[in-house]
């Protein structure tokens, strides 16, 4: 193998910005979480120490993945793509429901969310058939037949996690992009997409009602949490109050630690604090660029081209959400958020880009 050939050579950059960003997702997870362990679990570590042993066991699966000669991944690109699938139908049959959404399965103890495992394997998986079907990618026909195939995913996530379909619909545009960049393709492929949202979103009255609230969230009692939202990040000004000094986590913004974990970086580290962090992803989004660039194939730069589109449209996403720019989607910021599942699965990725970043021409 190619890999085995010559010596591991990392992108330290990467490595080096993502181990600031979880090092600082873990303080402010601390910092915005402690209030509601305490008055939930009567432990104030509580959610940092869960996601602790998550952020390790998914550094450790990275480490291991990085090792690995990301090659091998094309022989089984296929069968994670159907487990994705085979997940996603569990979950809408046995799946556990928390706070009104049916993500997660449960193995014994533990419980784990398949959308988050559906966004790695989406991205192998495309990345396979991408560089199979290279020759052809120019083509409509064949650019046509790609989407569908993700097609049964994109709608199994979607019946209970809007956003994690449309982050998968996003990794999917920018793959075939970055194989073919034809403009004239994507305005066609632009409004079918448009169409399939605004058909999807008619399926279901609360979908609508998202956008009312949107428009309008001081009208509706579900626009709380977003009005709570957007006076933490006003209330924080240029410096924030302070590290451990928030107000709204206090029980005013429901379940601080998760989604809306944005507004509170806002309120105690100010726009100053929001830009810092913001500027850490920016750089291992760039980073992700120069390694797709420069991969030796077009396998290992679609990986690094999807990890990429995921994280840049999941951040963007996040925080469009917490200053009211979009409709609420349930949607967390990477490495920050509270999730275990999420951590575990996006170092799994970090891992394959590295990988591919040994090998770097």
């Amino acid at each position: 193998m190619l890999a085995q050939s010559r010596k591991k050579s990392y992108d330290y950059t990467l490595l080096a910005a993502l181990i600031l960003i979880m090092a600082a997702g873990l303080v402010i997870l601390y910092s915005t979480s402690a209030y509601n362990g305490e008055v939930k679990f009567q432990d104030s570590f509580y959610y940092l120490k869960k996601q602790a042993f998550a952020t390790l066991l998914g550094i450790a699966g990275m480490f291991m993945v990085a090792r690995m000669d990301y090659h091998i991944w094309k022989h089984v690109a296929v069968l994670g793509y159907f487990t994705a699938i085979l997940l996603s139908v569990a979950v809408l049959f046995i799946g556990d429901e928390y706070n009104g959404s049916k993500r997660w399965l449960s193995l014994g103890p533990f419980s784990f969310q398949p959308s988050e495992f559906a966004k790695v394997a989406v991205i192998l998986f495309l990345a396979h058939v991408i560089t199979k079907n290279v020759e052809k990618i120019g083509k409509m026909r064949t650019m046509l037949k790609i989407i569908v195939m993700i097609l049964p995913v994109v709608a199994l996530v979607g019946a209970s996690n809007l956003s994690t379909a449309i982050i998968i619909l996003g990794i999917a545009v920018i793959l075939i992009f970055a194989a073919s960049p034809r403009y004239g393709q994507f305005v066609i492929m632009a409004a079918l997409g448009a169409g399939f949202m605004a058909i999807f979103l008619a399926m279901e009255s609360y979908r609508l009602e998202r956008l009312a609230i949107w428009q309008n969230p001081e009208k509706y009692e579900k626009g709380y949490q977003t009005l709570q939202g957007l006076y933490a990040i006003g209330s924080g000004g240029l410096f924030g109050k302070g590290l451990g000094k928030s107000i709204q986590k206090l029980g005013f913004v429901p379940e601080a630690q998760n989604d809306m974990i944005f507004s509170i970086i806002c309120e105690e580290l100010g726009y100053v604090g929001a830009c810092v962090i913001l500027f850490l992803f920016l750089i291992l989004i760039w980073r992700f660029f120069v390694i797709a660039t420069h991969a030796v194939d077009l396998f290992g730069a679609l990986i690094a081209a999807g990890a990429m589109g995921h994280m840049m449209i999941q951040v963007i996403l996040n925080i469009a959400v917490v200053t009211n720019t979009i409709p609420n989607t349930g949607i967390t910021l990477p490495f920050i958020s509270y999730g275990g599942t999420s951590a575990v699965f996006l170092l799994i990725e970090m891992g394959l880009v590295l990988s591919v970043s040994s090998l770097v021409k």
